[in-house]
């Protein structure tokens, strides 16, 4: 008798189970989803149509200009870095007092062409181009004669032939990601996944390209070997982005019938994991943030790429690649 009770409590407590699994399943799948992205497919391809032409315009205005999409700094141009220690703190030591009382005396054009990041009164780091031995001893002797006696901490010469090579394997490396991402994707999703994803990750760095396009235009901000660190960083971060939305859109593909689009299927995934790509995204945004304003002028360039990139690569994985592969997938079916 006992174990005739215990096995009806067995068959009792495995039907409940069976219940709550079945319940469990038909909650989630019946996500409620706040907003359609799919159907409104065309309002955010407008608004990156928009961010993608201005960048385009940007883009080719710069190459108009300074002979690149973007203005290279002498990581790519060439150039000198020299870091200097003064003896004594002198408040007189600014960037505008040592481009006027020191560059443009060497050359009318050498002050233009310089950065000069001053710390403490008493610390200097001057980015030039290639100085000729005649200059760098100009150079010296004015310093001295305007701000008292120093010691030399460093010198670093990148010549004007290392920079176009470096700006070659920076595409390079840009290539050869892309082209890796492309084959991932196809192999771990679908091709239609893959297709999305890159379309995602070239809007992300095209719009960050004409970003610091329009920086340099309107401000002379210059980009250095950093900003290649940093778009290729962005690709990394946007494909995990747009992956972890891919692969909650396969998981729940299986639920796609008569009553159930895939375009749905995609609202819902959005849905079950847009808070969590938004909260990774946000905390990664106050690091680039702090980083941005109180990193100091050499993190600032790879920290403002970083953001936009960061930006934009969130919005592409939620709005571009989800909507893309939906559309994608609707026509796809309609045409069956």
């Amino acid at each position: 008798m006992n174990s005739i009770a215990s096995t009806q409590q067995k068959s009792e407590s495995n039907k409940n189970s069976g219940k709550n699994l079945n319940q469990s399943s038909s909650q989630s799948s019946s996500v409620v989803v706040p907003f359609k992205i799919v159907e409104n497919t065309k309002i955010w391809l407008s608004i990156s149509g928009i961010l993608i032409l201005l960048s385009i315009i940007a883009i080719v205005m710069s190459c108009l200009q300074f002979g690149s999409p973007v203005k290279l700094g002498l990581d790519f141009v060439g150039g000198t870095k020299i870091e200097y220690k003064f003896q004594k703190i002198n408040s007189e030591l600014t960037p505008g007092t040592v481009r006027e009382k020191v560059l443009d005396k060497i050359n009318s054009k050498l002050g233009s062409d310089s950065i000069a990041q001053v710390a403490n009164n008493d610390s200097l780091v001057l980015r030039t181009k290639v100085l000729s031995v005649d200059d760098r001893s100009k150079l010296d002797n004015l310093l001295r004669k305007s701000f008292g006696e120093f010691e030399i901490l460093s010198v670093d010469t990148v010549s004007g032939s290392i920079g176009p090579e470096l700006m070659k394997s920076g595409l390079l490396a840009l290539l050869v990601a892309l082209i890796g991402i492309l084959l991932f994707v196809s192999f771990r999703f679908r091709r239609d996944f893959a297709i999305c994803s890159i379309i995602a990750l070239c809007h992300d760095v095209l719009i960050v390209v004409g970003l610091f396009a329009a920086l340099g235009l309107f401000f002379g901000i210059e980009v250095n070997i950093l900003f290649l660190t940093a778009c290729l960083t962005v690709l990394g971060f946007s494909i995990h982005d747009t992956i972890v939305v891919f692969d909650r859109v396969r998981e729940n593909s299986k639920l796609v019938s008569k009553k159930r689009s895939f375009s749905q299927v995609v609202n819902e995934s959005i849905a079950q994991v847009w808070f969590r790509s938004l909260s990774t995204s946000f905390t990664v945004l106050i690091t680039l943030g702090a980083l941005l304003f109180f990193g100091g002028e050499t993190t600032r360039i790879f920290a403002g790429a970083m953001f936009a990139g960061t930006v934009f690569g969130s919005y592409s994985s939620i709005f571009i690649a989800s909507s893309l592969l939906g559309w994608w997938n609707s026509r796809k079916t309609a045409g069956k």
